[in-house]
Order: structure tokens, then sequence, then C-alpha cells
């Protein structure tokens, strides 16, 4: 009889770093990236995980992870979401005994994610190119150690951004990222308008890129 375990996948990659965005930014993190997804947001920094990928199960995804001494681990794409397989994925590294997270574009229900996962949720602003792909009712599925996060290429959109939290009282309901589009948005920049407009928000860069600027896999 087949299990969960026994669900197919494919996967660009797996890889051990250190987690580089969220409020967990910092942390060592297990990184399982599933190829495809539906958006093409402009300034995307995996369109790799577009296409690129090979078939596996969840029992072999787990197998590889345990080859690390890492208990923390996020799904990620491309989107994941966008993969049947992704939900008994989180189901089953749940049940192997690590703390998961789930980053995803906000473009597809969240409704099926166990609760136990942290999800790290986007919303597109118009410098993406796919604000028309947001799901608002994905914050009716968000519990309180979830987080929103917003990817700005201009004070457009940091402008945009700033309103959407506003009417959705999203900084008092979950941990709130505003995160510049790298080479387009100065980070200073951005800390001067969310100081100067007292917004509750984080300000994130990615640190993996900090760390390793020349990499741009496995990282």
């Amino acid at each position: 009889m087949s299990s969960l375990l026994d669900t197919e996948l494919v996967v660009n990659e797996i890889f051990h770093s250190i987690q580089g965005e969220s409020t967990h930014a910092g942390r060592s993190c297990l990184f399982v990236r599933l190829t495809g997804c539906p958006l093409r947001c402009v300034w995307c920094d995996t369109e790799y995980a577009f296409h690129e990928g090979s078939r596996t199960t969840v029992r072999d995804v787990l197998a590889k992870l345990a080859e690390w001494p890492c208990r923390l681990v996020e799904v990620t794409g491309g989107e994941p979401l966008a993969q049947k397989g992704a939900i008994p994925l989180m189901e089953e590294l749940l049940a192997a005994g690590y703390e998961v997270l789930l980053e995803t574009s906000g473009a597809l229900p969240v409704d099926a994610v166990p609760a136990a996962v942290a999800k790290i949720v986007d919303v597109k602003c118009p410098g993406s190119g796919e604000e028309r792909r947001n799901r608002l009712e994905n914050l009716d599925h968000m519990g309180p150690r979830d987080e929103v996060k917003f990817v700005l290429a201009d004070e457009d959109d940091y402008r945009w951004a700033a309103a959407y939290c506003h009417a959705h009282r999203i900084p008092e309901r979950w941990a709130t990222l505003f995160s510049p589009v790298q080479g387009k948005l100065p980070p200073e920049q951005l800390a001067e308008w969310i100081l100067r407009d007292g917004l509750r928000v984080r300000l994130q860069l990615q640190m993996h890129k900090l760390l390793w600027p020349a990499v741009l896999r496995g990282v």
C-alpha cells in the first residue's frame, strides 16, 4: 500500500545554508526548492527553478535531508504550492520532527497547509508585474506564527505596500517584512522611508546574498 512517503515531486535543488530571510534569518536551514511557478515577477532571482528539476519522492527527500545535522526546513520554489505533492511533503517533514517553513508567492490557496507550518506569504506589489495574482482570502488562513513579505522595487511599491498594510492591519497581526529589490532600490533609501513614516515593519535584506554575493544557487 502506498503512503504519503511515496508521493512524487519535481525537485529543483536541496541544500543546507543560512536562512537569509524572514524572522528566522541567520539560522542554519535546509532548503527544498520545488520546480515550477505560475508567476513571472520581473525581479525574480530563481528563474532557473521554473523548469529545471528531477522527479523524486517524499521518502527520498527526507533521506537526503537526513544527511545534515539541521532540524529547520524551508519548502520553497518557484512556487511550491503549484505541486500537489508539497502538502504531503510538509506533513511528512512535521511527522519526522522538523520545524517547517513555507515560502509562497501568495498567489495560490494556503488553506491546506498544515497549521504547524510557518507560512511566509508574499504580497505582490505593482512593480512585480503580478499584483493581480494576490489572494486576499489567504489572510483568513494565517496564524500568529506566519509572516507577510513585500518585495519593493521603488517608492510607488513602498506607498502601495504601506497602504495595503494599513487597510488590512498586517503589522498588527503578523511579522511584516519589507525587502528591497537588489540592485533596484537602495536599502538605505527604504530604511529612511520606514523611519520617516514610523511603519511597524521589518527591513529585510537577503543575508545569503551578502554572505555569498557571487553564488547564485545552493545558498
